[in-house]
């Protein structure tokens, strides 16, 4: 009854989300509202010396600040992301040594777009990268080429029937179709790579080529930023330029965090909306907007918001304005980025085809120290690891290099301008993080408890090491189970995985990536291109249905065990007269009681959602996880022993 009740609730909510696919859709770049060209001056600063524009669109005193960050003249070029209003921006950054004194000997200059965000959570705006950069160098080198500019805006021009396309935009949407196939959670995870269509392939600009990277940089710092996203947490990231990279972390990270469609048509309504929005780029220019976020964070937290209305909903964002990261009233999370001559650098960052790297590459050989973010909470509380996210990460880097080692065949070439250099993160498909531990990471990492250690001792001398081989067995086989179909299985595997169970996890992820974005496009034989990005977004998806199902599961049978007192018309109008004063009474003070109910997450419940039953983190975690998908609170049992009755740890 009531997940039945969920469902019918949650339809409304996600019926927008299902828009036409047509074909070929993803293969020409979207439609531009806007393009402008920006020159530097020493005088007046960044200026709008070229644009153009449906009528519509505004651009003074808007793209010139957001397409060109704090920090750009210290490197030679760079590409923006950003969000202005109902559109998303790219501009491509160019630093051209010149003679000119009155310019300093330097030429900066941007050429940027506007694109409807209608056609995304980016609009597909990094199908525009590729010429930007180009015209941008044109446009350094000769300022007189405005012609060039003329012809892009009239080809890729917003067209009059705007408003038809934005009704039903050609992209591929986040958020898979309303009504999946009957079969659709019981495919395998091959049948799932089958559904990606063959047309919508990966750009050489695409976001999702920086995924690798991205768990090169956080290493096992991802899980607990994974797990703020999911919260839908305001998530800051201070970084240094270029911002290209940490651009495309964003996008990345509220990939990871969206909500499979399969839990989402089950949760409850209102919950929290099913994806996290990227910002993107912002400065000191967006704290009027950021601070009308937080009274609109308030107002929800209180239960006055438009569930309709994404304002105070949680974002992510990136900035170079070292302001933004003192202000900790505006952002829940800080992550700050080490500059970028004190990272670990990684050899996909040079200049090089994508098919240029066929073997696969550990990013450790590059940089014997490395840097790691520094993750924070408000009041500069830090944010690490758990022991439990250090194993998982161990065991999803290891099945990443079974998957890179097992893809022989080269990526083939993507079309491409000879002029324009490539991308140098599409590269990056075979260059893994290392297999062993890396000690450096012990810096990320929870320490062990004293429980921990007490009653892994105390079982170690119990059982002779059998329960904790049996645990750690087990373990090992859900990690499995997160890669299953997606990564060759270890030759010397101690246990099998059950087809059924992994199946169901596989065929979710994989379907709603190929709705999402079609992280994988096919070579004539068939084998997807972008396996390892395909991998990395279906893990975190089977990694988020996971946790969420074990607690629709509790809530669920919370719910049978104490039953509403629901009564539909029918027994309203028949029986309401002859109530009993005191029944009435009693159901009504029940009734208030019964959202504040507790539900109980016992220790199995933890480890069944891939949690750490010994850290406080973990249960502070699940505790608000229950509540912002919910609205129920969540008791904590946590592991121990007793002995005849008392607990010893």
């Amino acid at each position: 009854m009531a997940s039945l009740r969920r469902n019918q609730s949650t339809a409304k909510r996600h019926s927008s989300l299902s828009p036409s696919l047509p074909p070929n859709s993803n293969v020409e770049p979207p439609p531009i509202a806007a393009l402008f060209l920006i020159d530097f001056d020493v005088k007046a600063g960044y200026t709008i010396t070229w644009r153009r524009a449906v009528p519509s669109v505004e651009l003074d005193g808007r793209v010139e600040y957001k397409s060109l960050p704090s920090g750009l003249h210290t490197v030679r070029d760079d590409l923006i992301y950003f969000v202005d209003g109902a559109h998303a921006g790219l501009s491509a950054f160019v630093n051209e040594p010149c003679q000119e004194e009155e310019a300093r000997h330097a030429r900066m200059i941007a050429v940027g777009v506007l694109v409807p965000l209608s056609y995304g959570r980016l609009g597909r705006a990094w199908r525009h990268a590729e010429k930007l950069k180009e015209l941008a160098a044109q446009l350094a080198k000769d300022r007189n080429r405005i012609d060039s500019l003329e012809q892009y805006w009239d080809t890729n021009k917003d067209g009059h029937d705007e408003d038809e396309s934005t009704q039903n935009p050609a992209h591929i949407p986040d958020t898979p179709p309303l009504e999946p196939t009957r079969d659709g959670r019981r495919r395998s995870a091959s049948d799932g790579i089958a559904l990606i269509p063959h047309e919508h392939k990966l750009s050489p600009y695409h976001p999702a080529w920086s995924l690798v990277n991205l768990l090169d940089k956080f290493g096992p710092l991802i899980f607990p930023i994974q797990r703020a996203a999911l919260l839908r947490k305001r998530i800051l990231i201070s970084c240094h330029a270029p911002v290209h990279e940490v651009c495309d972390f964003v996008y990345n990270i509220s990939i990871l965090s969206n909500i499979p469609l399969s839990v989402a048509d089950r949760l409850p309504a209102p919950s929290p909306t099913s994806r996290l929005r990227p910002l993107f780029t912002i400065g000191v220019h967006d704290i009027p907007f950021l601070m009308d976020d937080l009274e609109a964070h308030k107002r929800r937290q209180d239960g006055l918001a438009d569930p309709e209305d994404e304002a105070g909903s949680g974002w992510i964002a990136c900035t170079t304005d070292s302001i933004l990261a003192m202000k900790d009233t505006l952002w829940d999370m800080l992550i700050t980025m080490p500059p970028n001559n004190t990272t670990h650098a990684s050899p996909s960052l040079s200049s090089s085809s994508p098919s240029s790297s066929s073997s696969p590459t550990h990013l450790h050989d590059a940089h014997p120290d490395k840097a790691w973010p520094t993750v924070e909470y408000p009041r500069g509380t830090p944010v690490k690891a758990t022991q439990r996210d250090s194993r998982r990460f161990n065991a999803l880097r290891t099945g990443l290099l079974r998957l890179a080692t097992s893809t022989s065949d080269p990526e083939p070439d993507s079309p491409r301008s000879e002029s324009s250099s490539v991308r140098p993160s599409t590269s990056r498909s075979h260059c893994i993080v290392k297999d062993e531990r890396d000690e450096t990471t012990d810096a990320l990492i929870e320490p062990i408890t004293w429980t921990a250690l007490a009653y892994n001792g105390y079982m170690w001398w119990a059982s002779a090491g059998e329960q904790l081989r049996s645990e750690q067995q087990e373990e090992a086989f859900q990690d499995a189970a997160l890669l299953a179909d997606l990564a060759p299985s270890p030759q010397h595997s101690p246990i099998s995985l059950p087809r059924s169970s992994s199946r169901e996890l596989a065929s979710e992820s994989l379907s709603s990536l190929a709705a999402r974005h079609g992280g994988a496009c096919s070579t004539s034989s068939g084998t997807p291109e972008a396996r390892t990005e395909l991998a990395i977004i279906a893990y975190f998806h089977r990694l988020t249905t996971q946790m969420l199902s074990v607690l629709l599961d509790l809530v669920d049978s919370a719910d049978e065990a104490y039953p509403s007192s629901y009564r539909d018309e029918d027994d309203a109008d028949s029986g309401g007269e002859d109530e009993d004063e005191d029944e009435a009474l009693l159901r009504d003070g029940s009734e208030d009681r019964f959202e504040d109910r507790a539900i109980t997450v016992d220790s199995r419940g933890l480890e069944t959602m891939g949690l750490d039953v010994w850290s406080a983190t973990d249960g502070s975690f699940v505790q608000d996880l229950m509540g912002v998908y919910f609205g129920r609170g969540a008791r904590i049992e946590g592991k121990g022993v007793e002995i005849c009755g008392v607990r010893v740890c």
